[in-house]
């Protein structure tokens, strides 16, 4: 499933077609996650304002200089936004294709979905919805060991789920996906079953400080997840290459050579080192 770092790359890539007009508009396949908007034509000629990301939700402002129009995308589980030149061939799997145009070149953005789990969605009230239950964005400043702390403590349900579920909740901190929730647990030494109240504030703001920076690592290296996302000109993440223990189940800790494990956590598999990572004992 792309994950933040995923729809931050793709935000960057959207970047240079701003300023530029629509010109035309496919739907191939409306029936998504919800159904695709009928009326999506109504963005010829109004020009992309500027591209946002909150969570894993994309948000494409357009105006027309004098009406705004807000289109909110999320990928799914294996969609992706990809760039090509005027002209070419629409694949299966191609949802939805808007052309934009600076008057010199007409580029191609294809919503590309083979499992058709993501959406395109007008930014109304059901949007809305969507949206308005997200936790902090964990590379704001609002994500903190002062707010993970405060956050673990005040909410019942929060305080004895294990550390890896808490981090994970879209109602705490949005966009900290299996990957990296794993790889910063491992990097702080944290086993993921660990109750989340029995982490002291040094933990915690260890634990914020890795998630962060993996974040950032990972925006940077263009994302990791799924083989087949691509972003741009079909250019897939590397981050992956960089990966500590997740999909390295049995394989050697690359600290201390001891075969790395897993645990489910909320349907999810959860590797760890049970040498680098263990368990602290709950009385």
């Amino acid at each position: 499933m792309p994950e933040l770092p995923e729809v931050q790359t793709t935000v960057t890539s959207l970047t240079p077609l701003i300023g530029q007009k629509i010109t035309n508009i496919c739907i191939f396949q409306p029936k998504l996650r919800w159904q695709m908007p009928d009326d999506l034509s109504d963005l010829l000629n109004f020009e992309l304002k500027c591209v946002e990301r909150r969570a894993k939700y994309l948000i494409l402002t357009f105006t027309d200089q004098v009406i705004e129009k807000k289109l909110i995308i999320h990928l799914g589980m294996s969609g992706s936004l990809q760039q090509h030149s005027h002209g070419f061939q629409v694949r299966k799997h191609d949802h939805l294709l808007l052309e934009f145009s600076d008057n010199k070149a007409t580029t191609q953005l294809h919503y590309h979905d083979p499992r058709r789990f993501g959406a395109v969605l007008w930014h109304d009230e059901f949007a809305d919805k969507l949206l308005n239950h997200l936790g902090v964005e964990p590379l704001s400043h609002d994500f903190t060991a002062v707010y993970l702390y405060k956050t673990i403590h005040e909410r019942k349900q929060a305080m004895k789920r294990p550390i890896k579920a808490v981090i994970m909740e879209q109602a705490i901190v949005v966009g900290v996906g299996n990957i990296y929730a794993t790889e910063s647990l491992f990097l702080c030494k944290i086993h993921p079953l660990t109750p989340a109240n029995l982490l002291s504030y040094q933990q915690l703001s260890d634990l914020v400080r890795q998630i962060r920076k993996i974040l950032q690592t990972a925006i940077e290296k263009g994302g990791s997840t799924l083989k087949d996302f691509s972003v741009g000109a079909e250019k897939a993440g590397y981050f992956q290459q960089t990966l500590n223990v997740y999909s390295h189940k049995d394989k050697p800790c690359p600290i201390c050579q001891t075969p790395i494990e897993s645990v489910k956590i909320a349907q999810r598999a959860s590797n760890f080192c049970p040498n680098c990572q263990p368990l602290p004992n709950i009385v």
